[in-house]
């Protein structure tokens, strides 16, 4: 997290921003997203359903972030539940099934506290990227 951020960060500061990396950028976010999340469904006890829900939801959250330089807007980042909010959550889960705690209905609680939350920053970031928009 902290190295994509920090090589977006610099391709701005020193005008090296290009249309290929922010295209690279929004793409390998959501692949990894995908890629480190979706295996929570493998494990007994969790709801494979929730799981990719949270996911896909996820993805829409960030594709609706990115539309905004399509309508004239700026890219948003808008939350609750921004990626890396996400990262803290499903590594909060890791390490709370890591350290023991049986998968089962907490877990579907969890998630589904993740999905609402999900569904909220797509809310806000539409809005956002809507209101900004000439």
């Amino acid at each position: 997290m902290a190295l994509n951020a920090i090589d977006g960060i610099m391709a701005k500061e020193h005008d090296q921003a290009t249309a290929h990396g922010a295209v690279l950028n929004e793409l390998s976010d959501v692949i990894s997203d995908a890629a480190l999340y979706l295996p929570f469904a493998l494990i007994p006890g969790v709801s494979a359903g929730l799981v990719a829900l949270v996911v896909v939801a996820g993805i829409i959250g960030e594709m609706a972030g990115a539309l905004g330089p399509l309508i004239k807007s700026s890219r948003c980042y808008d939350g609750p539940l921004g990626k890396s909010d996400r990262a803290f959550s499903f590594g909060l889960l890791a390490v709370l099934i890591g350290i023991g705690f049986a998968p089962g209905l907490w877990t579907s609680i969890y998630l589904a506290l993740l999905l609402a939350l999900s569904a909220r920053t797509v809310v806000n970031r539409a809005r956002r990227i809507v209101a900004e928009a000439p």
